[in-house]
């Protein structure tokens, strides 16, 4: 507990501000296209669906991984027939295209750059995001990735703009 205790002193946060770390987050574009390149190579391109930005922390498990899929799939963020936000991404059989994400973990809280300590090290991040995107794969016909640890251009058309900020601790 001491070393809790300093940890919490050192950023200078409050107990319960520690479940708000540590969780698995994401972005969510609604989007009418999108895709992603590497090295001038087309990796993943979807026509209308989401774009989620996926960055996993280092307590991650794949409950959180599946918390997201699920949540992400039934979001209602797609217009039905009288313009209202009532559809989800199965309903409106859209397409899915996931990139992985670590910085989504930037602490900017101390200082000018950017700590990512709270990012899963590169071997279990990529373990989750493509548990995430194996689990995606069983609901939704098209699912398009980026590719891990490389660096990616990408590009989209925000249709909307409908953007959405999850993470599996619900405290967004």
């Amino acid at each position: 507990m001491v070393a809790i205790g300093a940890l919490l002193r050192l950023f200078n946060l409050c107990p319960f501000c520690l479940f708000h770390f540590f969780v698995m987050r994401a972005v969510v574009q609604r989007v009418s296209q999108a895709r992603v390149t590497v090295e001038d190579e087309i990796v993943g391109e979807i026509g209308a669906g989401i774009l989620v930005l996926l960055g996993v922390s280092i307590k991650d498990t794949e409950k959180d991984a599946e918390y997201l899929v699920e949540k992400i799939l039934n979001l209602r963020i797609f217009e039905d027939e009288n313009d209202k936000m009532n559809l989800s991404l199965l309903d409106a059989a859209g397409d899915l295209l996931v990139v992985s994400q670590f910085t989504l973990y930037g602490d900017t809280r101390r200082g000018r750059r950017p700590s990512y300590i709270e990012a899963a090290p590169p071997e279990r991040a990529n373990a989750l995001y493509e548990c995430f995107v194996t689990k995606a794969r069983m609901r939704v016909s098209k699912v398009e990735t980026g590719r891990f640890q490389a660096m990616m251009d990408v590009e989209l058309v925000n249709d909307g703009p409908v953007t959405i900020i999850l993470d599996s601790e619900k405290t967004i």
